[in-house]
């Protein structure tokens, strides 16, 4: 069977807009880097030396409101997700992330301003296979109501679910499989989202000082705030997917297997994948299949996401 080969940028990226939490300017440099290099956060504001952080599933340092990754010298950049979630959709597997604060831009709160910026750069494939990551065991973390399960599968498939007592969430879900360009097509805009009380509780804290309603979706209990409205009719659950996908590619490569998340959140999408590499019987390292040369692939499973209200 034939494999994909690694990927990088063709030409450097400059990146700037406010931190979603600090709501300062931050610049972010996307830059090409060698085969088996691995993405890699340099903290540009800090000493030489002390300011590497790998984006990896063990650098992960806090998961309360973002996935936050650091190092042994007290660096850290958070808010990676959305980033990364977009690497993973468009196959980048080697990058140097040059970033002058502890935040990635927030952007418009979902991943396709990284997805656009990629493609207007173009990637440049390399010598070398990707390596990923097969499941061979099931393997699940349930805590809190929360529940995600990693299943052996022949693809790239992320499902959740989730269910919020608001009008205009109700219960949701869908599921996707990376291949094809489906990660831009079904995930790549949808949203982060967040309730006004919550908001306003953030910011009484010093925290969300970036968030406003061109980088959100916010609720109240009228409804949606943003006047344009959804970008899917299910973006809530989209966006869940979208934080899964990033968060799982901190794996150190592409997951071939079947993710499954009910009401996950980037705490138990870490500890899923401590959960997978605690054993050596769960997973195997394999050349990344072409996929697209695998059967007849789906851009969804279910023909339509399950919306409950």
């Amino acid at each position: 069977m034939k494999s994909t080969m690694q990927q990088t940028l063709k030409s450097k990226i400059t990146i700037r807009d406010i931190g979603l939490h600090s709501g300062k300017q931050i610049t972010m440099h996307l830059i090409p880097a060698a085969e088996n290099h691995g993405i890699v956060f340099v903290r540009s504001d800090l000493k030489d030396g002390e300011n590497v952080i790998p984006a990896l599933w063990n650098s992960v340092v806090d998961t309360k409101l973002c996935t936050v990754i650091g190092n042994k010298f007290g660096a850290s950049v958070g808010t990676i997700e959305h980033l990364m979630s977009a690497l993973r959709g468009l196959g980048i597997d080697n990058l140097r992330i040059e970033i002058d604060g502890a935040e990635v831009p927030a952007m418009d709160g979902s991943a396709m301003p990284f997805v656009i910026a990629i493609e207007k750069a173009g990637t440049e494939e390399q010598s070398a296979p990707r390596r990923a990551i097969r499941v061979l065991k099931e393997v699940s973390v349930i805590e809190d109501g929360k529940r995600v399960t990693l299943s052996p599968d022949d693809a790239c498939v992320f499902a959740g679910e989730i269910e919020f007592d608001h009008q205009d969430i109700g219960r949701q879900r869908f599921e996707t499989q990376l291949v094809n360009g489906n990660f831009k097509h079904d995930i790549a805009q949808a949203r982060t989202f967040g309730f006004f009380h919550e908001a306003e509780w953030l910011r009484s804290q010093g925290l969300g000082l970036g968030g406003s309603l061109d980088n959100a979706i916010i609720l109240n209990h009228d409804g949606i705030m943003n006047p344009d409205g959804l970008r899917f009719s299910n973006e809530f659950i989209r966006h869940k997917l979208l934080d899964a996908i990033g968060d799982l590619y901190l794996a150190g490569g592409p997951i071939v297997g079947l993710y499954d998340g009910v009401k996950a959140g980037h705490a138990i999408n870490n500890a899923i994948l401590h959960e997978l590499f605690s054993s050596d019987k769960n997973w195997e390292y394999v050349d990344m299949p072409v996929l697209e040369e695998v059967g007849a692939p789906k851009t969804v499973r279910r023909e339509e996401a399950l919306l409950v209200a």
